[in-house]
C-alpha cells in the first residue's frame, strides 16, 4: 500500500500506530473510493446526465443516423436554400424532441428510447438502401407477412445497421445513470419541455409559412421519409384500421347472382382457374414488347394478352384484396373490403365450387368463407428443396383435380412469382435463361444487369407454369375449362434508387403499377358459355385496369347478376345476344 493510501486509510478510519486494527470502525465519508474507482473498468465508470440532455441527444442521434434519406430530400424540396433548410431542420429537431418527451417519462424513459432507437435503425435501412415508404400499407404489409418471406430482408448488412444504428445506442440509454428530479419539478421539467418544443417547431415554421406549407402539401415523399414519425404515423393509422374494422358486419354482395342460361346448360363440368400472380411488371414480358424473350412458351399459346394493365395498389397486402372486390381503386378501402363479400362469394351463391391454394403470405381474408390450401407447406423435393416452393407445386395438383372433377370449380391459384429480393430462388437452374444474376438478397452489392437478369429469369419461369397451366387444362376431358391471369402489382429493380415494391401509390413509378393480364379461352369454352371467337384480342391494347377484374372474372364464369359492371366487364361485348 502507498504512504498516501495508508495515511488515507488510518485517517479515514482512526487506525493508530503499532496497531493492527481500527480503534473506531466509523467510517468517514473520504473513503479510499476515489482511487479504486479511477481504476475500475470503463463500463463500471456510468456517467451521470440529466433526463432532458438524455432525451435531447437521442433526439439528435436519430436525425443525423436515421434520417439519412430525408435530409436528402429536404435538401432537393427547399432547391439548397440553406437559411431555409436550416429553420425548416430546426423545427424538425423540435419535433422530434416533442414526440420523444411525450412519450419517454420517468421509468418509461430509457425503454421508449432503446425503441425508438432500434426502430429507427430497422426502418431507416430499408428507406436508405431499398427506398422504401414506411407508411400504413408498408406496416400492413410487414405483419401480414409470413417467416419464411421476411427472411430473405433480414441480411448482413442489415444486422450491421440495426446493431450501429440501433442496439448499441440503445445499450448506451440503458448503461448511462439518470439524474432524477423530484416528482413535481420533473412534471414542470416535462411541461416546459412539450410546450418549447411545440413553440419553437410552431414558430420557426410560420417564419417561411408559405414556403413551408406548399412544400408539405407538393412534397408528401419528404415527410413520407421522416424518422421515427412515419413508422409510427403508419402503425398508429394501422391499429386504427384494424380496430375501426373489428365491428363491422359482413355485408352481403350480389344476392341475386345466379347461373346464366348458357352455364346451366354446358354438359361438363366447368373449370375457370384463376392466377393471382406475385410481382411480376408488365415492362419485363416480351408479350408486350420487351427485347429479350421472357414469354417463349405462352407466345405459343392462343391467348389474349393486356399489355396496358394499371393495379390497384403496390403491395399483396393492398393489392390483392382489392382484386377480387367490387370497389376499384379509387373507392377500395381495408374496411370496406372485410365487410363486403366478395368475387369468391358470388361465385359460390351461383353455385360453383370454389377452392383457394396459396404458394405465397396467404389469401388476406379473400377465402376465408372458401376452401384454402397452404401448398407451399409441401415437402416435394422436386419444389420445395430450399424450405419454400416454387409454383411448379402447382402443376401436379392441377392435373389431378382436373381429372377428379364432378361439379363447376372456380380455383384461385396464388402464385410467388416473381416475389424479392432473393429472386434466384425462384426458378430451377434449368430456367436460368439470362447471365449473370444476382444470387443475394443484398441487390445494393449485384449490378443492374445482374439484377434484372435474375428478374427476368422469373418471368421466363411463369411463363412456363401459365403454359404448362394451360396444356393440363386443355389435355384433360373432364371439364370445360379456361384459364384467367392478372399479376397483383409490380417491382423497381434499382430505378430511381428503389427496389422491390410498395411504394405509396401517388409516387410510385409505373414499374410497381403496370402488371401483365392474360385469358386463355378455348374454342369449346367460348361455344358452351357462348362468346364470340376472338372477340377480347380486338380491345387488348386498351388502358384497363384491376378495377376491370372483378366484372371480367364473373361474367367470365357465365355469372348472371346485377353487380356486374357492363361498363368494366371485358366479356360481356363479346357475349353472343342468343
Amino acid at each position: 500500500m502507498s504512504r498516501g493510501l495508508e495515511r488515507a486509510f488510518r485517517k479515514a478510519y482512526r487506525v493508530d500506530e503499532g496497531s493492527d486494527r481500527p480503534k473506531n470502525i466509523e467510517k468517514r465519508s473520504i473513503a479510499v473510493t476515489a482511487p479504486l474507482t479511477h481504476s475500475a473498468p470503463f463500463w463500471q465508470r456510468r456517467p451521470t446526465v440529466n433526463a432532458l440532455v438524455l432525451n435531447v441527444a437521442t433526439a439528435l442521434f436519430i436525425l443525423a443516423a436515421h434520417n439519412v434519406t430525408f435530409w436528402g430530400r429536404v435538401g432537393v424540396a427547399f432547391d439548397g436554400h440553406v437559411l431555409t433548410v436550416a429553420i425548416f431542420a430546426g423545427a424538425i429537431f423540435a419535433l422530434t424532441l416533442l414526440l420523444i418527451a411525450l412519450f419517454a417519462v420517468r421509468w418509461l424513459q430509457k425503454p421508449m428510447l432503446a425503441f425508438f432507437l432500434i426502430l429507427g435503425a430497422v426502418t431507416s435501412y430499408y428507406q436508405d438502401t431499398l427506398g422504401a415508404t414506411i407508411d400504413r400499407e408498408m406496416i400492413q404489409n410487414a405483419i401480414t407477412t409470413t417467416v419464411t418471406e421476411s427472411k430473405h430482408l433480414i441480411t448482413a448488412s442489415f444486422v450491421f445497421h440495426v446493431l450501429w444504428a440501433g442496439i448499441l445506442p440503445a445499450a448506451v440509454v440503458f448503461w448511462v445513470k439518470v439524474a432524477r428530479a423530484p416528482l413535481v419539478r420533473a412534471a414542470v421539467i416535462w411541461a416546459g419541455t412539450v410546450a418549447v418544443s411545440v413553440v419553437l417547431c410552431v414558430g420557426l415554421l410560420l417564419t417561411q409559412f408559405a414556403t413551408f406549407s406548399v412544400v408539405l402539401r407538393a412534397q408528401k415523399q419528404m415527410m413520407a421519409a421522416y424518422q421515427p414519425g412515419a413508422p409510427l404515423t403508419g402503425t398508429l393509422r394501422y391499429a386504427r384500421m384494424l380496430q375501426k374494422s373489428k365491428a363491422l358486419p359482413l355485408q352481403a354482395y350480389g344476392t341475386d347472382a345466379k347461373p346464366s342460361a348458357r352455364l346451366a346448360a354446358v354438359e361438363k363440368p366447368v373449370l375457370l382457374v384463376v392466377v393471382a400472380g406475385e410481382t411480376a411488371r408488365a415492362q419485363n414480358w416480351s408479350l408486350g414488347g420487351y427485347g429479350p424473350v421472357t414469354n417463349p412458351e405462352l407466345a405459343k399459346r392462343d391467348i389474349t394478352y393486356f399489355p396496358n394493365v394499371s393495379s390497384c395498389g403496390t403491395a399483396t397486402a393492398v393489392s390483392l384484396p382489392c382484386m377480387f372486390a367490387s370497389y376499384g381503386r379509387a373507392d377500395y378501402s381495408y374496411d370496406k373490403g372485410v365487410s363486403t363479400e366478395n368475387m369468391l362469394d358470388i361465385l359460390a351463391r351461383a353455385g360453383y365450387h370454389v377452392e383457394w391454394w396459396d404458394n405465397n403470405t396467404g389469401d388476406k381474408g379473400i377465402a376465408k368463407r372458401q376452401t384454402l390450401e397452404m401448398v407451399l407447406k409441401s415437402t416435394d423435393p422436386r419444389y420445395c428443396a430450399d424450405g419454400e416452393c416454387t409454383d411448379g407445386i402447382f402443376l401436379d395438383k392441377l392435373t389431378d383435380y382436373a381429372d377428379s372433377i364432378t361439379q363447376n370449380t372456380v380455383l384461385v391459384l396464388h402464385m410467388i412469382g416473381s416475389h424479392g429480393p432473393s429472386y434466384y430462388l425462384r426458378y430451377p437452374a434449368e430456367f436460368e435463361h439470362f447471365t449473370p444474376t444476382c444470387k443475394t438478397a443484398e441487390l445494393k452489392t449485384c449490378s443492374t444487369e445482374e439484377i434484372t437478369n435474375a428478374y427476368d429469369n422469373t418471368i421466363v419461369y411463369t411463363d412456363h407454369i401459365l403454359a404448362s397451366m394451360i396444356d393440363i387444362l386443355a389435355a384433360q376431358t373432364k371439364a370445360t375449362s379456361a384459364l384467367f391471369y392478372a399479376s397483383d402489382h409490380g417491382e423497381s429493380l434499382g430505378e430511381g434508387g428503389l427496389y422491390l415494391h410498395g411504394a405509396p401509390y401517388f409516387m410510385a413509378p409505373e414499374y410497381q403499377t403496370r402488371v401483365p393480364m392474360l385469358t386463355w379461352i378455348p374454342a369449346d369454352y367460348e361455344a358452351a358459355l357462348g362468346l364470340q371467337p376472338g372477340c377480347l384480342a380486338a380491345g387488348k391494347a386498351a388502358e384497363i385496369s384491376h378495377d376491370n377484374m372483378f366484372s371480367t372474372v364473373l361474367s367470365l364464369a357465365g355469372v348472371e347478376t346485377s353487380v356486374i359492371d357492363p361498363a368494366l366487364d371485358l366479356i360481356g361485348p363479346c357475349r353472343n345476344a342468343s
